[in-house]
């Protein structure tokens, strides 16, 4: 059984600590979720464990042949290959030989006559029959053009970014690995391509570990949830919708010892206020204690609710209104005679296939990008926050604080009340020790909640949101759900994400291609049925039963599948206890590698007769029923 384990590690980057002292093992088809605040190092420990990067102590264990392949965030390709290289290029055996092969017959094209250059190719041809050669580089072009790549022979230099995202999530999935560890996989992937990797990794027979913002994904996906907080790592059996639970069980026990805690605290406080002399041993003890409790509760984790109460300016009842709209881009149209009035308080998704102007639309709307023909009326009290894919104007030298009172010093909150920037940004999750920090020196999650505070400072009506989603983190998005909910503006958004158009949107503008736009009223997920079931196969007509046949003899149960059936669910109950006893204590092995090994075994044999018990006890069932 092959599995990976991380023992006792820790990572820092600079004067932050990211992670102290985490373990935790991965198992044969388990499919872990990784979440975190931005910033708390969830890429940092996806490359250490794709051996990528390295951490300060600790180790990571695995067998000699476990192969493991790594998506980053922002992946980069080489220079000079075209797409099929691109994903051909790796070290897997696979990869080799399929790269052999190509270049024999590129060489064969030119050197014919070449007896050499035929028996290497037959030799070759041979080891793509006995290695399945053949299939993989079928499967390559297969997952290409379900990702929306149908250009094999493209220079990968010409490629658009997320085109080139998908170009390297093809590479990864082609190599077949133990682990397969995925940065943000879905960023650049309409709802097709997202829909088909769910599937493909339902079926996959290794291991996956991932980040995501996706969380429809998450929860279709995954069957484990590691969550890091506070530099450590918490273990979730389940999936989203399991950690969701288990978490809030876990803060309502923390919060009960955090008051006790903290109650200690201020008895201690009070001691040692009225003048403590350290003089004896009891004393000195009492001292060191209070020290040590002064510690957990200052370091201790505060409340991580992302306040987003900004205000907003006033907005009038004209807001935006676009009187027969043509764009074209080259051969690309992508308005034609195009109207839309947006009123004050719609909420509106605008989605649709990659390339089709979902983007340019946006930048039309915002007045950065001039129409062919048509008019662009923007109401008087109109004021646009346009939350690019790209953090505009962010001044990389400059300190965080610094960067958001060039915009407001002080901000109003819908109460009416108002607060200063240091204090905003404490709600934003950036601790107040952290203001001084220079922009470069953040994650790229940070920079985009930075980015997006600078935004709200400057008090909009009319927000544009340009994939929101990208390098958020999901608690970041679940708080700025929150404050869209209130927001008494307009809410205009470009999103491939499932779950966040669900709570955020009401209408929504469906781009098809060369210049075809349609409204739909209602949420993502309405309009994704509706369009499945125009695209389901009509049933075949079923030939008139004949009404004289005999009708078949219910079958009745014996005496002895009585006693079975009647037996199965106590020992359904005894599989599912033992599970769960299991899953405990492998939480508990730690680098106990071989313990970690018998435990999975077992788990993966009463897997299988949970299963066939399962199965049994349903038939016996549905001929109780009959009878």
């Amino acid at each position: 059984m092959k599995m990976i384990s991380v023992d006792h590690i820790s990572k820092s980057y600079g004067e932050k600590l990211l992670f102290n002292d985490i373990s935790f093992t991965i198992g044969e088809r388990e499919r872990v979720g990784l979440i975190g605040v931005n910033g708390t190092g969830k890429s940092s420990l996806l490359k250490i464990v794709a051996g990528i990067d390295q951490a300060e102590n600790g180790e990571i264990i695995s067998g000699k042949d476990y192969t493991i392949s790594y998506l980053p965030q922002d992946p980069k390709l080489h220079q000079g290959l075209t797409v099929l290289e691109e994903v051909f290029y790796g070290d897997a055996p696979i990869l080799r030989l399929m790269r052999e092969y190509e270049t024999a017959l590129i060489e064969m094209q030119n050197s014919p006559e070449d007896t050499g250059l035929q028996e290497k190719l037959s030799k070759l041809q041979q080891r793509m029959d006995s290695e399945n050669g053949w299939d993989a580089n079928t499967a390559a072009k297969s997952i290409l053009t379900k990702l929306g790549i149908g250009e094999f022979t493209k220079l990968t230099s010409e490629l658009s970014g997320g085109q080139k995202k998908r170009v390297a999530l093809a590479s990864v999935l082609i190599q077949a690995p133990d682990l397969l560890i995925l940065d943000e996989p879905t960023n650049h992937l309409d709802h097709e391509s997202i829909k088909w990797l769910e599937d493909y990794l339902g079926r996959y027979t290794g291991s996956v570990l991932l980040v995501t913002h996706d969380r429809y994904f998450l929860d279709r996906v995954t069957n484990r949830i590691f969550e890091l907080e506070g530099g450590s790592l918490y273990s979730y059996k389940g999936n989203y919708a399991a950690f969701l639970e288990g978490k809030a069980i876990r803060e309502e026990n923390e919060a009960a010892t955090s008051e006790k805690r903290k109650n200690l605290f201020r008895k201690e406080l009070d001691w040692i206020r009225r003048g403590a002399k350290a003089r004896t041993t009891k004393q000195k003890a009492r001292i060191q204690r209070f020290e040590e409790l002064e510690s957990q509760v200052s370091s201790g984790k505060t409340d991580e609710k992302l306040d987003m109460s900004i205000g907003a300016s006033r907005l009038g009842k004209q807001v935006l209104e676009l009187k027969h709209g043509s764009k074209r881009f080259g051969n690309k149209l992508i308005l034609d005679d195009f109207n839309i009035l947006v009123k004050p308080g719609d909420r509106l998704g605008i989605i649709g296939k990659n390339g089709t102007g979902k983007t340019t639309l946006l930048n039309i709307l915002a007045g950065r990008i001039p129409l062919d023909s048509g008019e662009m009326e923007i109401g008087q009290t109109v004021k646009i926050a346009y939350y690019t894919q790209e953090n505009e104007g962010l001044q990389e030298d400059k300190r965080m604080i610094e960067y958001l009172k060039e915009t407001a010093q002080i901000v109003h909150t819908t109460d009416g009340k108002t607060i200063s920037v240091a204090q905003m940004l404490e709600r934003f999750l950036f601790p107040s020790f952290t203001h001084g920090t220079l922009i470069r020196k953040l994650s790229g999650g940070e920079k985009r909640r930075l980015f997006l505070l600078k935004l709200l400072l400057e008090e909009p009506n009319v927000l544009l949101l340009d994939e929101p989603t990208n390098d958020l983190d999901t608690q970041t998005l679940t708080v700025l759900e929150d404050y869209l909910e209130d927001f008494p503006g307009v809410v205009i958004t470009v999103s491939h994400d499932r779950y966040f158009l669900d709570k955020t949107v009401d209408q929504l503008l469906v781009l098809q291609g060369e210049g075809n736009i349609s409204f739909v009223y209602g949420n993502y997920s309405d309009y994704l049925e509706k369009e499945m079931q125009k695209v389901e196969i009509p049933p075949q007509q079923k030939p008139e039963r004949d009404t004289r046949q005999e009708k078949p003899k219910k079958r009745k149960m014996s005496y002895n599948e009585k006693r079975e059936w009647e037996g199965l669910e106590d020992k359904i109950a005894e599989a599912e206890a033992r599970l769960e006893e299991i899953a405990e204590e492998m939480a508990k092995t730690g680098s106990n590698f071989e313990k970690a090994q018998e435990l999975m075994k077992e788990e993966e044999g009463l897997n299988q007769k949970l299963e066939q018990l399962i199965e049994r006890w349903s038939f016996l069932e549905e001929i109780a029923s009959e009878g």
